[in-house]
């Protein structure tokens, strides 16, 4: 008589140790009258806040926290909730702020973890930095420090599943729609709308331009009347043939068309600089937000001293932040800003953007 075999049972368990963490960003403004008022030993206490899942507030010391310490600012840490009776460990550190529009610090003090108990050590820092030292970064008697914390977490035993048993990997293929709509884009079957560019025109479907666009969507469902559809022409005088050909594809296939060869290196650069410049104001014209950020990003990788000029006009009428500033950076040195200066785009610049001017001279002066 056979038996048959009993089913296996399986379990599995974990040790989980985790942790939680954020920041705080606080700005020092009138640093000088906190320097003249606030003796050793005192502190000014920021509003609280929240992070790492816990209720904190910076106690600020212009003149150090004890005596030895009088010659630094004092920055600690303090826990404003109620936490268990044996406290938690937390990680800290104070950094110093010189770019806030893009969180970048340049001089940090750590400290090691600490542990924080209510009522009783609930508060902990540090000399931050010299005062003498401080007085060379401040900007309009202003500074701003970043509190990065971490709290750890306590380990703890958890009942974890059991894994399956594996199978074979599937990996789908990536999607093909945008080999569909080029096709149909170049077939121009179905097509239901022409526009006229230059001595070119080019069939597209209006229920794919308006979906990328808004301008789009209110031109050609706005003023055009659906029994005259197939018979539609729209007329754009102010825009290349090439561009609004880039512009369709891009709209098509969610990508950019290949960059053309060019005889030379530098040729090749000045092409694509000037391609991803009028794309990016027609991607602006019709409220295509994606395209214009890509080309964006195209044109701060393509910033010569030909094309700095026109190219910091383009960041200024069309609202590129982070383009504009790619054009300060580059430009920062004087060696650059003597021969950009003599370049036909900088006198173009002079004439249509010279608020921009003072813009830079002001960066470089700081």
């Amino acid at each position: 008589m056979s038996h048959a075999a009993a089913p296996t049972a399986a379990s599995a368990s974990a040790i989980v140790a985790g942790s939680t963490s954020g920041y705080h960003v606080l700005k020092i403004q009138g640093y000088s009258t906190t320097k003249a008022t606030v003796p050793n030993g005192r502190y000014i206490e920021s509003r609280p806040f929240r992070a790492a899942g816990r209720t904190w507030a910076i106690l600020y010391y212009p003149n150090g926290y004890h005596p030895e310490s009088s010659a630094y600012v004092s920055l600690f840490l303090s826990l404003k909730d109620h936490v268990r009776d044996d406290g938690i460990t937390v990680r800290f550190n104070f950094s110093f702020i010189d770019q806030v529009d893009l969180q970048k610090p340049s001089y940090v003090g750590a400290k090691p973890a600490s542990k924080f108990i209510t009522d009783k050590h609930n508060s902990w820092g540090y000399q931050f930095i010299k005062q003498e030292d401080l007085q060379q970064r401040l900007k309009d008697d202003c500074f701003t420090v970043r509190c990065d914390i971490i709290v750890l977490g306590v380990a703890r035993v958890a009942d974890t599943a059991v894994p399956a048993p594996p199978t074979a990997a599937f990996t789908p293929p990536p999607p093909d729609w945008p080999q569909h709509f080029r096709a149909l884009l170049q077939g121009g079957q179905g097509a239901d709308v022409r526009f006229l560019i230059e001595t070119k025109t080019f069939a597209a479907h209006r229920c794919v331009l308006a979906a990328w666009s808004p301008v789009f969507s209110a031109e050609l469902y706005g003023i055009m009347k659906e029994g005259a559809a197939n018979t539609s022409v729209v007329e754009i005088d102010d825009m290349r043939a090439d561009v609004f050909g880039s512009l369709l594809h891009f709209i098509y296939t969610d990508s950019l068309l290949p960059e053309t060869t060019s005889t030379t290196e530098l040729g090749k650069e000045e092409e694509a600089a000037s391609v991803a410049q009028h794309l990016l104001v027609a991607a602006d014209r019709y409220g295509m937000e994606r395209l214009k950020l890509i080309c964006e990003d195209k044109l701060c990788r393509h910033i010569s001293l030909n094309t700095v000029g026109t190219t910091l006009v383009l960041a200024e009428q069309h609202h590129c932040k982070r383009l504009k500033h790619a054009c300060f950076e580059f430009i920062k040195t004087q060696k650059k800003l003597d021969v950009v200066v003599a370049t036909d785009g900088f006198q173009h610049l002079a004439k249509s953007c010279p608020f921009v001017l003072f813009e830079l001279i002001a960066k470089l002066g700081n």
